[in-house]
């Protein structure tokens, strides 16, 4: 199984892969198959669940199925999402990781430049993805980010301040191609397209 700190090493070196499952079934056969990382995602709730956003994802939730993803994956390091509202205070932060590692995640992940919260989660001794672009816990309506040369500049600040306060890793979601390109040069830390 990759760690954290192999998967940021990685950068310049190699493509990682990654895939979201949310149940058992799916974990093991993804399992199977040398993929780098599984993301529990929180949009479990719409594609699983039903509920119409992410924002219905619950702690309880998430660790249930962050548990059912462990059972079957075995062999992969597995990112469990900090749902909505469980995370707007460090100590929340630290919490809520906390609980995801108890339920078998090997990392987390967190939504938007909460730079705080990463250091203080790192510092408990938990690696943290992060998450720019389009922020799916926030967001009004779906839809890219990046377009204007102002909010460009803003999603790549914030990549930027992840990479520095220790993420191993920064999602860039529903973004133009060129801003993820930008990005992902000026980071030192591998990116995720969504």
């Amino acid at each position: 199984m990759i760690s954290a700190a192999e998967v940021r090493a990685t950068k310049g070196r190699r493509r990682i892969s990654v895939l979201t499952a949310y149940d058992y079934p799916t974990a093991f056969a993804l399992d199977q198959v040398g993929l780098d990382l599984i993301l529990v995602g929180d949009s479990l709730a719409m594609v699983e669940l039903g509920f119409p956003s992410t924002r219905e994802a619950t702690l309880e939730m998430m660790c249930h199925h962050t548990r059912a993803v462990r059972t079957g994956a075995v062999n992969t390091h597995v990112v469990g999402d900090l749902p909505a509202g469980s995370y707007a205070t460090v100590a929340d932060a630290v919490a809520t990781a906390k609980a995801l590692v108890e339920a078998g995640a090997d990392s987390v992940k967190l939504e938007g430049p909460m730079i705080d919260q990463v250091c203080a989660i790192i510092a408990a001794g938990i690696p943290v993805m992060g998450h720019v672009g389009l922020l799916p816990q926030t967001a009004e309506v779906f839809r890219k980010e990046g377009k204007t040369p102002q909010e460009a500049d803003r999603i790549a600040r914030e990549a930027r301040a992840l990479a520095d306060a220790g993420c191993y890793a920064v999602v860039i979601e529903a973004v133009p191609p060129d801003l993820a390109t930008r990005i992902t040069a000026e980071v030192a830390v591998p990116t995720i397209g969504i």
